[in-house]
């Protein structure tokens, strides 16, 4: 085999092992990212039910009201 073709072969070589590294540490920070956005969507979650409006109670609460109205569209 003549020296060019293994030269070339050692440089392929190297540049595959390059993009193969490079690779590797893209998937290893988009773990790293994947992790730190469940645990933000997590938190999120929390936020969304601690700051959740009140329409389920608002009906309980005006029927509970209404005699209050009704007294009050009286006077």
């Amino acid at each position: 085999m003549p020296v060019e073709a293994i030269v070339t072969l050692v440089i392929a070589a190297l540049i595959i092992a390059a993009a193969a590294l490079g690779l590797l540490r893209v998937i290893f920070h988009l773990r790293a990212v994947s992790k730190t956005l469940g645990a933000l969507d997590g938190g999120v979650q929390v936020i969304v039910q601690k700051t959740a409006t009140v329409p389920s109670v608002v009906g309980s609460v005006n029927s509970s009201l209404a005699p209050v109205r009704a007294f009050a569209e009286s006077i």
